[in-house]
């Protein structure tokens, strides 16, 4: 199997299963990973997802040239870049994804990252863009990027310098493309112990908080005032209330 699923304590980890190929994706491999994370999306019993890579040498080094590019059978007015699938943001996942990387993680391995809520990497990873290398264009992973805060110079030196501009593990941190490194040997017990913590709170207000976030990025700000505002009054419906929220709630009521 290219990617392995499953779920416990209502995390579900997902497992990019193709070490002998440095994780890189295929067909079959972008279509699983499309449907887990439609199955996260509509699982309520499922709170967090976290995304981790099999193997020693790499979390993920991109797309697998040497299987070809089979989006090209479509008409050419209906293609999209394959590694649209791959991010849970384009599946409209609310829930939060916590991504664990090591080792290599190479141009498409950012459509991963860049949709990913909360990003740790052991001390041996390194991020790179073979883009340029092979006389390729380099656009929607570094345009992830930027959306995601890395600043401008940074992330032009990681797409125009190809192979030879490494990102290291702190210097990810440092740009804020991961927020904590740490040693190879505890990678997935921390994602792990993350994601056991955020799902043990109330998920809807979990989700409605993950939503509110992401979405605020692309709108203006009174806007992401009044559906912040929205998903508030939505969300936290039905929560349980303490005696003193209570208590204000019945003398704001007689004010």
């Amino acid at each position: 199997m290219t990617v392995l699923f499953d779920v416990a304590d209502h995390v579900a980890t997902i497992t990019l299963n193709r070490p002998e190929k440095l994780n890189a994706f295929n067909e079959k491999m972008t279509s699983a990973i499309a449907g887990f994370w439609q199955r996260v999306r509509d699982d309520d019993s499922i709170h967090v997802a976290v995304l981790r890579a099999a193997g020693d040498r790499a979390f993920c080094t991109g797309i697998d040239v040497s299987q070809g590019a089979w989006w090209n059978d479509l008409n050419m007015w209906n293609q999209e870049d394959p590694g649209v699938l791959l991010g849970p943001k384009q599946h409209r996942v609310w829930k939060p994804v916590i991504t664990a990387v090591h080792g290599m993680a190479a141009g498409g391995a950012m459509y991963f990252i860049n949709e990913s809520d909360i990003v740790i990497c052991s001390d041996d990873a390194t991020f790179f863009d073979p883009h340029a290398n092979g006389g390729m264009v380099s656009a929607l992973e570094p345009v992830g990027m930027l959306r995601r805060g890395v600043p401008l110079g940074d992330v032009l030196r990681w797409a125009l310098l190809g192979n030879e501009e490494r990102i290291t593990a702190a210097t990810a941190l440092r740009l804020g493309l991961v927020t904590e490194v740490v040693p190879r040997d505890a990678l997935w017990s921390t994602a792990a112990s993350l994601a056991a913590e955020i799902a043990a709170r109330r998920p809807e207000a979990i989700q409605g908080t993950v939503r509110a976030i992401w979405e605020a990025i692309d709108e203006p700000w009174a806007v992401s005032q009044r559906h912040g505002l929205a998903y508030t009054q939505l969300g936290n419906q039905g929560r349980p209330q303490t005696p003193l929220a209570a208590r204000e709630r019945r003398e704001r009521r007689f004010r």
